[in-house]
Parts: C-alpha cells; sequence; structure tokens
C-alpha cells in the first residue's frame, strides 16, 4: 500500500512539475511574443527592401532639380494631428497638449496614440521662441501591457540619420529628417524643456522596451 501511495505521488508530483515547466515556457513565449514579432515584421520589410526616398523632378529645360515629399504607403489614421514613421510601422494620432509631469494626464494619453508635451512647438513652427515638437510614447515587452499603452515606439531605436518622420497637423503635411539617436538617463529633461531656435522634432520613449532605467531620444530637423 505505501509502494502505491509513493508511487502516486511521485506521479502526481512529475505531473506538476511538467505543468509547471510548459507554463514557463508558455508564459515566456508571450512575453517575449510582441517584441519577436515586431522584430521580424521588420526584418522582412528591410530584406525585401521597403525605403523611403526622396523623389527628385526634372522641369522642363530649366533642369532646376525640386525636392518633393516623397508619397506614404499608409493612409494616416487623421490628418489633424497624426504621426506616419513607415520604416517602423508606426501610424498612431497624436494626443495634444499633454502634461508629461502628470502620471494620471499622460498614461490616460499614451493608451490613444503618441502624446505631444505640453508647452512645446507644433509641427510645422519655425519662428517660434521654441520649435521644437516633443512627443512620446510607451514601449513595451510585456503582452500584458500592451492593452494598457499604445506601444507605437517599442522599434524606435531602428530609425538612424536620414530617416524620415512624417507628421500631420491641421490638414497640412511636415516631415522631419533624423539627425540625432540616443540614449540618455531618465531624469535628463533637457530635450524636454531647453528650447530650440531650429525645427525640430524630438521623439522620446523608454529603453530597454518596456523598462524606466533611460529614455531614449530620436531628433529630427524640419525638412523645408
Amino acid at each position: 500500500m505505501d509502494k502505491r501511495k509513493r508511487f502516486w505521488a511521485f506521479v502526481a508530483l512529475r505531473t506538476l512539475a511538467n505543468f509547471l515547466i510548459i507554463l514557463g515556457i508558455v508564459f515566456a513565449f508571450l512575453s517575449f511574443w510582441p517584441f519577436v514579432k515586431e522584430e521580424l515584421s521588420y526584418r522582412w520589410d528591410r530584406f525585401f527592401g521597403r525605403e523611403n526616398t526622396i523623389a527628385e523632378v526634372i522641369q522642363g529645360n530649366k533642369e532646376e532639380v525640386v525636392k518633393q515629399l516623397p508619397p506614404i504607403k499608409a493612409t494616416p489614421v487623421n490628418k489633424d494631428f497624426s504621426i506616419v514613421i513607415e520604416k517602423i510601422k508606426v501610424n498612431a494620432p497624436i494626443i495634444a497638449d499633454v502634461d508629461s509631469t502628470s502620471y494620471r494626464d499622460y498614461i490616460q494619453a499614451l493608451k490613444k496614440g503618441v502624446a505631444h508635451a505640453k508647452g512645446t512647438a507644433v509641427p510645422g513652427s519655425v519662428d517660434k521662441p521654441n520649435n521644437n515638437v516633443f512627443l512620446f510614447a510607451h514601449s513595451t515587452l510585456n503582452f500584458w501591457d500592451v492593452p494598457k499603452y499604445n506601444a507605437v515606439f517599442f522599434l524606435l531605436r531602428k530609425l538612424e540619420k536620414g530617416d524620415r518622420i512624417v507628421t500631420f497637423y491641421k490638414a497640412k503635411r511636415y516631415d522631419y529628417i533624423v539627425f540625432d539617436k540616443r540614449v540618455v538617463e531618465a531624469n535628463d529633461v533637457k530635450y524636454l524643456t531647453s528650447p530650440s531656435k531650429d525645427p525640430i522634432l524630438t521623439l522620446q520613449t523608454c529603453d530597454p522596451p518596456g523598462t524606466q532605467l533611460r529614455r531614449l531620444i530620436v531628433t529630427a530637423k524640419l525638412d523645408q
């Protein structure tokens, strides 16, 4: 009788152990799946050469090269206030005038799209005391956080110098070209608070994704 009890106890423990192992594998897969999916999608697009290039048009016999804004394949979610970055499949509304010091306010904004920091410029601004358009969004690695946040800047780190960022504001399109990318400390707020005479766009998200350790800052200049 004791043998039978020990045998069934062993079976129960082994079953429980196997169940916990399988549960751990499933949990790990779900945790990293958003990251893996975005990475695979990005690499697929890059492999097949989806690039944004500047169109050039020769006018008549003058041989004058006129730079035009290249067409985008994505249909913007709106033209009132939105951002499109085709390289990393960003197409999201921008929530205007979000208080970046208020956790409640910016968390609510991040559920809907990209947050525009209150007090910073709007796209196309060139002659204001501050022409820095500051936008921030969440990046999350865990599947359980995705419904809570609109993690549109998950692949922001893939942007490089020369990449194009398209913004829409009040039915007009304003493009910015990336010229700088850096990782800074979480308490480094000069990119938000320092005014810029140059017309620039600053994008910020968490780095590494899903953490609060540091901030990834991407800066772009208005394509005029």
